[in-house]
């Protein structure tokens, strides 16, 4: 038993009782200390995160600067390499040649297939300069017809339209 049950003008009345409002207190103490803990959780999991990422990072670190150093080490030993190659080949050129030569395979002109598109003959290609090729006559174009050629000839899309007389 307590004071204010004993005295009844202490216990209050509504809502303004000191024993209510002392409950209040203490319910929202507990409620505050509960997010206090909750956030010092949280807090540690994010350090604990830092720390994993930073131990990560320098591992990586680590793993990027001996792969650039075995990169660096293989790209000049494929340079020693491609020299060597470089050589040889010189050196084989010679026999690669001698070899070409001795198993040519010569198909006269005449005998020479002609079935297949890419392999049809071709005309003699007008090699003359532009001034001889002009004096000799129009330059007659394959893409074009040989009016087209002419510079006499009008196209009809460039011929006005006569009035109509009546």
């Amino acid at each position: 038993m307590s004071i204010t049950d004993l005295i009844p003008g202490l216990k209050g009345n509504g809502n303004r009782r000191a024993v209510d409002k002392v409950a209040e207190l203490r319910d929202e103490n507990r409620k505050l200390l509960t997010r206090q803990m909750a956030a010092d959780d949280y807090f540690a999991l994010l350090v604990q995160d830092r720390d994993e990422v930073h131990v990560a990072w320098q591992q990586e670190k680590k793993a990027r600067l001996l792969l650039e150093d075995i990169n660096c080490s293989l790209r000049s030993e494929a340079d020693g390499w491609q020299e060597l190659v470089d050589d040889l080949r010189a050196q084989l050129a010679p026999f690669l040649a001698a070899e070409a030569n001795a198993n040519r395979v010569d198909v006269p002109p005449m005998v020479r297939p002609i079935d297949g598109p890419e392999d049809q003959a071709t005309g003699p290609i007008d090699v003359r300069e532009l001034r001889e090729r002009f004096a000799s006559g129009p330059v007659v174009s394959l893409r074009h017809s040989p009016q087209a050629a002419n510079p006499a000839h009008v196209p009809a899309w460039a011929v006005a339209d006569e009035p109509a007389t009546t």
